[in-house]
């Protein structure tokens, strides 16, 4: 990956590793609220229920003047007994002092609730009941919460990480297609340049102008505008660009013409038959589909071979004898930066170039092809 690739792979990745993150920390705090808030309800009502039960022993022992009986306690409760000179009657005390009124707090890991129910019966003034069961299930708690958060956080910085990935991969073919697009038009520019270099050179050190020297120059020249075109509709084109009523056979003996110096070079013979049509589409439009297909077939054909042009009923034909398309190359054929094969160049922009404008004025498109046999496209106006 670039320096770019990575910043934006890292950014990705950050930002959803801090939302996720956050977001799981929002999660375990009120999990582990809720959840503690449900064991301190449930440890109050626990040994209030506990000390009113012992407070109603103390009561009915006192009402009836017999012996105070023994009454089991879950073993994680510790009762306590407070007479009315503030002694320990009966129990240990795990607080640091001895209460002086009733309530519920917490203190040395204990919960601690302090009945007053007893009303100096039997001189028993509070019955305490205390447990650290609360304090072990809260530490547990923690543990159990933090130990799953660790394990879903490792497992969202994995999913992160191949979300990041997957997010990267379109970027990352993007970015190779930029690449490979100005790598093949840098190429694309270097032959028509340095033909019109060598032209303008051998011109000079000439001093006259020969009829070879023109034609090289008009090639290099309507190449180079050929590529203009093309990056300038990429770039600039307007689809809401006023559409006029034109022949179309006259604009495509226009494009003919234009590229008659070019099959003349690759010593192509060209057979044309062309019928008026009237269509609604700019002329520079026009141009640049028939300039595409034209193009291209020139490009892709071998010497010696023959071209075949027609414009009948509506109907537009262009056949070439060149190299044709692979079976499997044809469905992508239309795709930006996508190219049939690495034969003679090119960067992969025309023939979306001619989808776009077919889709624009709903001209359909078909084409044919045979490798090694050649390529036909049909357009049908009508």
């Amino acid at each position: 990956m670039n320096e770019l690739e990575k910043k934006s792979f890292y950014s990705f990745l950050g930002l959803y590793i801090f939302s996720s993150f956050l977001f799981l920390l929002l999660v375990g705090y009120w999990y582990y609220t809720a959840q503690k808030n449900a064991l301190e309800n449930e440890m109050y009502y626990k040994l209030q229920h506990i000390s009113d039960v012992k407070s109603g022993d103390i009561i009915m022992a006192h009402m009836s003047n017999t012996k105070l009986k023994k009454r089991s306690v879950p073993k994680d409760i510790s009762l306590v007994l407070i007479d009315i000179d503030g002694k320990v009657r009966e129990g240990k005390l795990y607080t640091n002092t001895i209460p002086n009124q009733a309530g519920y707090f917490s203190e040395n890991g204990y919960d601690v609730f302090v009945s007053d129910a007893p009303r100096a019966h039997l001189n028993i003034k509070y019955v305490v009941a205390q447990s650290d069961t609360l304090s072990r299930a809260l530490k547990e708690l923690r543990q159990t919460v933090l130990r799953v958060m660790v394990i879903i956080a490792i497992i969202l910085f994995m999913i992160a990480w191949a979300l990041s990935k997957i997010f990267m991969k379109p970027l990352r073919q993007k970015v190779e297609q930029i690449e490979r697009f100005i790598n093949d038009v840098t190429h694309e520019l270097n032959t028509p340049i340095t033909s019109l270099s060598m032209a303008t050179e051998q011109a000079l050190k000439q001093g006259k102008y020969t009829q070879k020297t023109l034609k090289n120059i008009s090639i290099s020249t309507k190449q180079l505008y050929d590529i203009y075109s093309s990056l300038t509709y990429l770039n600039f084109s307007n689809t809401n660009e006023e559409a006029e009523v034109i022949d179309v056979a006259k604009v495509l003996q226009k494009s003919i013409v234009y590229y008659e110096p070019l099959c003349e070079s690759k010593r192509l013979k060209v057979e044309v038959n062309l019928e008026s049509y009237i269509f609604g589409i700019p002329e520079t439009q026009l141009k640049l589909l028939f300039g595409n297909l034209i193009g291209n077939a020139i490009k892709y054909s071998p010497a010696n071979t023959t071209l075949r042009i027609e414009l009948k009923e509506g109907i537009f034909t262009i056949q070439d004898e060149g190299i044709g398309i692979e079976e499997d190359k044809q469905k992508e054929i239309f795709e930006k930066f996508k190219r049939g094969t690495e034969y003679s160049g090119g960067f992969g922009v025309g023939l979306n170039i001619v989808k776009s404008i077919c889709d624009n004025y709903d001209i359909k498109v078909t084409l044919k092809s045979v490798p090694d046999k050649g390529t036909m496209f049909m357009l049908y106006f009508k």
